[in-house]
């Protein structure tokens, strides 16, 4: 396989030599339309739009002129808030090929979170679509800006978002003072291709393309800076660990906003010239018949998307013969879901990316090589080009294999930093060039990496250190049990106690008492549950990771500790 342009493809046989891509993300789709243009880039199957690669990079150059011609200049920031709709993947090429840097909104955000996202962030322009769930977002946008309604496009001035100046809104309805997204077609042709490539000329792959909000399951999210360089080449290695081929097509149901949608789902695929199948908003029957009218080889998901989808009654009906790879990762990923996902749904390569935000997102993965069940009980070994190391939180210090630590990692896909946040940077990467990621893992002797909790969500008991992960492993093996957390509660006697919260079947008439004797039997007295309360589901971010510390403050008041929280 030769080189095209700035995009460089190595053999597997030269994997050691492996070089980073020095391309921007125009740059790629261009070069994919030299050697893929009439392959499917885009393929809904709930909705008319699917699109070539060639009429992709059309399209989305059209949206990029009309974001020129309402004076969106490099470095400026756009922001999106949307589900997985068309337009969301236009506007993230068509603000990469001018030097715009694409800001995701998280979907199930309401007024306060988005005003905080939007000052925050020093957006120019919001592009987003009528709602999700119980968020209507025209109403939470009209809300904190009273006075768009009456403005004309173009000329809204607010004194609490001084940045703002446009509102783009995609779909049929108008809406006063919003611009609709298909005008940005027309608007378009009063800039020539000449100024677009001019503007494209002047990118590098080293410019910030993407800001990405970090969850926010703790304080308040920061904007993670990424380049073309760090989510090309992260979803590249992570294509090649699936061994993703243009041959490939993946269901995308995991949100566009979030890293997992954007690199490991779109970066990971359009690298590798395959077909991305996107669902708008996860819902198990929604994904099931676009795995099936897809005809997907690949899925990926959060666990509790595939225990969704498995328990799914209309899941018998469908069979997948083609499906055969994708990633779990978002959370931790029990062993037991993934021999499950593995067996039932046929995907016996399934994969697990492991990293965060900051590190665009992957830095470890399993690959379609690996055994079984070594895909089952690791999170791989390190991506190409990047490093990774065990350090003793206490003194930084590196641990030998078998020990835990905290994880931590340096290479190419290492953020730029937190927007305007130097001090919350300094103390995520250290001087060295470090992402500390507050991760607890052990590595063992043959280079593979095992995740075992989150720091602050270790349990110390009495002095006994307690991984949740572990508890959490064990307990989903109990055959009625669905799904499993686990945390730590106050505690005066102990410092902490161990809370299971379980989803267990809906038949099934198991006590408290029989699930806590099933631990005791197997496992060692301290780590047997103090308490355990049977609930129906977690609280959790639009991107699919646990809330635990709502979890923790809802415990505290259900088992009335406020007292013992006090101490």
């Amino acid at each position: 396989m030769g080189s095209i342009g700035k995009r460089k493809m190595i053999p597997a046989s030269e994997q050691g030599n492996i070089e980073l891509w020095d391309i921007t993300l125009g740059e790629m789709l261009k070069e994919s339309c030299i050697t893929h243009g009439d392959h499917m880039m885009i393929e809904y199957t709930d909705r008319d739009y699917k699109r070539t690669y060639r009429e992709f990079d059309i399209e989305s150059d059209m949206i990029a002129r009309g974001l020129m011609a309402l004076g969106i200049e490099k470095g400026d920031h756009v922001a999106i808030w949307a589900t997985n709709i068309p337009e969301w993947i236009i506007t993230l090429y068509a603000t990469a090929k001018i030097g715009a840097i694409l800001v995701t909104v998280n979907t199930s955000y309401k007024v306060y979170e988005l005003e905080y996202l939007l000052r925050q962030s020093d957006t120019k322009m919001l592009i987003m679509n009528k709602g999700y769930k119980d968020a209507d977002y025209v109403s939470i946008v009209n809300d904190l800006c009273p006075s768009l309604k009456d403005s004309k496009i173009g000329e809204f001035v607010d004194p609490m978002l001084p940045v703002l100046e446009f509102v783009v809104f995609c779909g049929e309805e108008e809406n006063p003072g919003m611009l609709s997204f298909d005008r940005l077609y027309d608007i378009g042709l009063s800039v020539s291709e000449e100024d677009l490539e001019t503007r494209k000329n002047s990118l590098t792959s080293d410019d910030t393309i993407n800001m990405q909000y970090t969850s926010g399951t703790t304080g308040f999210p920061k904007g993670v800076m990424l380049t073309h360089k760090n989510i090309i080449n992260n979803g590249r290695f992570i294509g090649d660990c699936m061994k993703f081929t243009d041959k490939d097509r993946l269901c995308v149901q995991v949100p566009l906003f979030h890293c997992f949608g954007l690199v490991l789902s779109l970066m990971a695929s359009f690298t590798h010239n395959s077909t991305v199948v996107p669902v708008e908003a996860f819902s198990p029957s929604r994904s099931l018949k676009a795995l099936y009218d897809g005809k997907c080889t690949a899925l990926n998901g959060v666990p509790t998307m595939f225990i969704a989808m498995m328990e799914h009654p209309e899941f018998n009906n469908y069979k997948f013969s083609g499906l055969r790879t994708g990633i779990m990762a978002g959370s931790p990923c029990p062993e037991p879901v993934m021999k499950q996902v593995a067996e039932e749904l046929g995907m016996n390569e399934i994969t697990i990316v492991f990293g965060q935000t900051e590190s665009s997102p992957g830095c470890t993965q399993t690959t379609t090589d690996d055994p079984l069940e070594v895909r089952v009980s690791t999170v791989g070994r390190e991506l190409p080009l990047t490093e990774c190391k065990i350090v003793d939180p206490e003194t930084g210090m590196e641990v030998p294999p078998g020990v835990a630590g905290e994880f931590c990692a340096r290479g190419y896909n290492i953020m730029k930093g937190y927007y305007k946040m130097p001090e919350a940077t300094a103390q995520a990467v250290d001087k060295d060039g470090w992402l500390h990621t507050g991760d607890l893992a052990i590595k063992d002797e043959d280079g593979y990496y095992r995740i075992v909790g989150r720091i602050r969500d270790m349990i110390i008991r009495g002095g006994e250190n307690i991984y949740p992960k572990e508890i959490e492993e064990f307990l989903y093996t109990h055959d009625d049990v669905i799904d499993v957390q686990v945390i730590g509660v106050p505690s005066q006697i102990y410092g902490e106690e161990v809370l299971a919260c379980v989803i267990k079947k809906p038949s099934s008439d198991m006590t408290e008492d029989q699930l806590k004797e099933y631990v005791k039997s197997r496992l060692a007295r301290h780590k047997v549950p103090r308490y355990i309360e049977f609930v129906d589901s977690f609280p959790m971010t639009a991107s699919g990771k646990i809330q635990k510390y709502k979890m923790r403050e809802w415990a505290i008041e259900k088992l009335n500790l406020q007292d013992e929280a006090d101490v």
